[in-house]
C-alpha cells in the first residue's frame, strides 16, 4: 500500500493554499478550482474546499472543526526556518531530535 496523500478541507481554500505554499516553497498544483495539491518528494498535501466533502459523505469532514492532524515538516536548519518563516505563521513549534 502507498499513502497518496494527506488532505485538508479548507473553508478558504486559496488562503489555506498560499499557507502552505508559503511554508514549503512549492507552488500548488491546482487540479480544480476546489483542489489544489503541493507534492513534495516525500509527501503529497491535498487541499479541498468544503464543497468536495460531498464526493466522499456528506458531513464527514469539516473545515475549522478538526484538530486531530498534525503536520510535520523535516528540515536542514531549523534556525533558518524559523527566521524565515516566523512572520507569517502564529504558533511555531521548534522540537530538537538528538
Amino acid at each position: 500500500m502507498k499513502l497518496a496523500s494527506a488532505r485538508l478541507i479548507a473553508s478558504d481554500i486559496k488562503k489555506m493554499v498560499g499557507f502552505y505554499e508559503m511554508v514549503t516553497g512549492q507552488s500548488a498544483e491546482w487540479l480544480a478550482p476546489v483542489f489544489g495539491e503541493i507534492v513534495t518528494p516525500s509527501a503529497t498535501l491535498a487541499i479541498g474546499s468544503a464543497e468536495t466533502v460531498a464526493l466522499f459523505r456528506e458531513g464527514s469532514a469539516e473545515p475549522s472543526a478538526d484538530r486531530s492532524v498534525v503536520i510535520e515538516f523535516q528540515v536542514d536548519d531549523v534556525d533558518a526556518e524559523f527566521v524565515r518563516l516566523r512572520g507569517g505563521v502564529e504558533l511555531l513549534y521548534r522540537t530538537l531530535i538528538f
